[in-house]
């Protein structure tokens, strides 16, 4: 029966949609001299990034409709699906990347595991993945179904630029269900948790047809240098009806292994054990999510991670660090890099003084709440944010803290 099933599908199955026309006039042409998307990355090489042109087709079934963005591995674009006459998302990724080769190793292993966790559906799926070439070689390209705006989009747009206490708290809730899963099953470490990448789903394709309707009535903008075409990108706006956040982005993803000691995460939101040098594990992500959180409710960095000329300086972190949760334990020293712990701290666990310790707390710093609320969204704060890593609350533990389940008035 199943194979007759199988066959009746096969049979009564659409052929592939008809290519789109898309414009070959009527758009603005950049200068030349102009920087523009991801030539602006320090690191940008026209090697490195394929020029994709709106109106292609990848892998014959996937037609390019607009550019969606770009990020440090990759350029990212709406396209059509023309065998299952449905829209994606294909990354197209830089050539010889260590973190893209992370990314797909993450989410090959992710789409090995059976779960009904529900926190297994708040994680990005990849649905296909190939390569393209030229002559510079071979392009990574990752499918997924398409998402819509990014949490740090979503609070740009919110009064003050702060999420509201009764769009944080369900954002919350799905971002440590997904957690927890990643943790507790697929045994992935993320390393890269920001409201950057975390991305609301989408719910009505309404959005998508739109997207397609506007690239076909007024083209995006573009530079031509040569053979080389870059379009500015077209986002997606958010719907009537968004999605439930998802965690996407692996390509800094740690698999399997208990505990690591390399480098990782963005230079404001690093643990503590990160910046010393010392051994690191799945609490690293708990203390991103403490971090994020700041971002997203207080509209600033948690901690001022920059020495007086402007510049990103662990000592600086850590003078901050120390302000709003106290000296370390001395035991917590002692699991550190001893070359990075006599940079900071004397024999006895004393902050040497090289930078000051400012007055300030967490009491202080935050500003939205008072009375109980406060003292409970800081006391669940301070759950995620410990010196000890095996101190911190699982993202398990604080799916039922007070705060979190109280409701909004």
């Amino acid at each position: 029966m199943a194979s007759i099933f199988r066959l009746m599908q096969r049979f009564l199955k659409q052929p592939p949609s008809t290519p789109r026309q898309f414009p070959a006039t009527g758009f603005d042409v950049l200068e030349r001299d102009q920087l523009i998307e991801e030539e602006t990355l320090p690191h940008y090489s026209p090697t490195q990034f394929f020029s994709v042109r709106i109106g292609e087709i990848l892998n014959a079934k996937y037609q390019v409709v607009g550019k969606l963005g770009y990020g440090g591995n990759s350029t990212a674009w709406l396209c059509r699906d023309l065998s299952e006459h449905k829209y994606v998302a294909v990354k197209v990724c830089r050539r010889e990347s260590e973190q893209v080769t992370r990314e797909i190793q993450a989410y090959k292993h992710l789409n090995t595991l059976t779960s009904s966790h529900s926190g297994a559906l708040l994680i990005r799926e990849m649905i296909d993945s190939f390569d393209i070439s030229n002559a510079q070689g071979k392009y990574p390209c990752i499918v997924h179904k398409p998402l819509s705006m990014s949490l740090a989009r979503l609070r740009s747009k919110c009064p003050n630029r702060r999420l509201p206490v009764n769009v944080l708290k369900p954002a919350l809730v799905h971002i440590l269900l997904a957690l927890d899963f990643l943790h507790s099953e697929a045994h992935i470490i993320h390393t890269d948790l920001q409201e950057g990448n975390i991305i609301l789903g989408i719910e009505d394709d309404s959005i998508l047809e739109e997207y397609e309707t506007n690239e076909l009535r007024i083209p995006s903008p573009r530079k031509v240098d040569g053979d080389r075409i870059i379009y500015k990108s077209r986002g997606l706006e958010i719907s009537k009806d968004p999605g439930r956040p998802v965690i996407t982005d692996f390509g800094e993803a740690r698999i399997g292994q208990q505990t690591y000691d390399d480098d990782i995460q963005p230079f404001q939101y690093r643990a503590p054990e990160v910046i010393m040098d010392a051994p690191w594990s799945y609490k690293v992500d708990i203390w991103n999510v403490g971090v994020m959180i700041w971002d997203l409710f207080e509209d600033k960095n948690m901690f001022n991670a920059k020495g007086p000329d402007g510049i990103p300086d662990s000592l600086y972190h850590m003078a901050y660090m120390t302000a709003l949760l106290g000296p370390p334990p001395v035991d917590f020293l002692e699991h550190c890099r001893i070359e990075r712990r006599q940079e900071y701290y004397d024999s006895k666990g004393e902050w040497k003084g090289l930078a000051e310790i400012p007055r300030t707390s967490l009491e202080e710093s935050e500003e939205n709440l008072d009375g109980k609320d406060k003292r409970q969204f800081l006391e669940f704060m301070r759950k995620m944010l410990k010196w000890r890593p095996e101190e911190r609350s699982s993202a398990k533990e604080l799916l039922q803290d007070t705060w979190l389940r109280s409701k909004t008035i």
